[in-house]
């Protein structure tokens, strides 16, 4: 059975978590990881997940993708160089790497979106562009592996997208 690490950090978009996170748990093992194992993240609106394992002893050679969800979060999550550079990894292995919202943002920090086609929520564009992106406000985006949306309202086309290149 795949891998999949859904990522979580403090103040992340419930449905941009719970959503993907149920949706790949039919198929997949799922592994929530954190800045720190074992530790309750709030969402935005007091919801509490807690981590599996940290993004320092995720080892990319034993995911087969990941997942990023947006809200706040991702701002929190590339304050971390363990967890950028484990998505990083991840994509240098050719693996999927998905990101919705501000999610980009750890994308950004891994310096993988260089020439890539890309989307994000509207605010983060130019951060988005500045990463090196081509930037476009579709639904979903995917790129070499890295699959982008805009908002909650693209979560079942992102997924849908995130699935099909898992199951390449």
């Amino acid at each position: 059975m795949k891998k999949i690490a859904v990522l979580v950090e403090a103040l992340f978009e419930e449905s941009e978590l719970i959503y993907p996170y149920y949706r790949l748990r039919e198929d997949f093992e799922v592994v929530l990881v954190g800045s720190e194992k074992d530790k309750e993240y709030p969402s935005k609106a007091g919801y509490l997940v807690k981590s599996d394992i940290s993004s320092k002893e995720a080892n990319p050679d034993d995911f087969d993708g990941a997942y990023i969800p947006g809200g706040y979060s991702p701002d929190g999550m590339r304050k971390h160089r363990e967890t950028v550079d484990f998505i990083k990894n991840l994509h240098d292995q050719q693996k999927p790497v998905a990101a919705i919202c501000h999610g980009p943002w750890v994308l950004a920090d891994a310096g993988i979106l260089d020439g890539k086609k890309a989307t994000s929520t509207p605010t983060i564009k130019h951060d988005i562009i500045n990463a090196g992106a081509k930037w476009e406000d579709s639904e979903v985006v995917v790129d070499d592996k890295i699959i982008t949306s805009r908002s909650p309202q693209d979560l079942p086309a992102h997924v849908k997208a995130f699935v099909e290149e898992l199951n390449k």
